[in-house]
């Protein structure tokens, strides 16, 4: 499934410039790449991240829109995905296993830490009814 207009060029930019210094979410932009819920074809899309530990964290957020994003329901269905991040000397590749954490105190100290690199996330919260999810990446050996 082709990525969206806009998650293109993220996406091209982020391989442009080896992910660091990507548009204003600067060197928090990871690429996730999960197998469609229906399609079963890979979807790549950008996602600003946080490293908690060795574990990356992530927000479906959709900017607050009323509906979780696509991927979140991907991930639901098909957890390993596979991740490109900044390394030393490039991109590193390599796969992860999601783990939602949709409500409860877990979930609400992880968005509190995510608002710390996109204050953002703050304002989508405040428009959206829904509770927004939080996605846990941990590598896979």
């Amino acid at each position: 499934m082709p990525a969206t207009a806009f998650n293109q060029r993220t996406i091209d930019e982020f391989n442009a410039k080896k992910g660091r210094g990507v548009g204003p979410w600067r060197d928090h932009l990871l690429l996730m790449t999960a197998k469609g819920a229906r399609s079963g074809g890979e979807i790549t899309t950008p996602l600003v991240y946080r490293r908690q530990g060795d574990e990356y964290v992530v927000v479906a957020s959709k900017g607050g829109a009323p509906a979780n994003p696509n991927w979140y329901r991907n991930v639901q269905v098909n957890p390993e995905v596979e991740l490109e991040v900044a390394g030393i000397d490039g991109t590193e590749r390599f796969r992860a296993r999601a783990r939602a954490v949709a409500e409860g105190p877990d979930r609400d100290r992880l968005y509190a830490y995510m608002t710390e690199v996109w204050p953002a996330f703050s304002d989508y919260a405040a428009k959206t009814p829904r509770t927004i999810p939080v996605v846990v990446l941990e590598r896979l050996s």
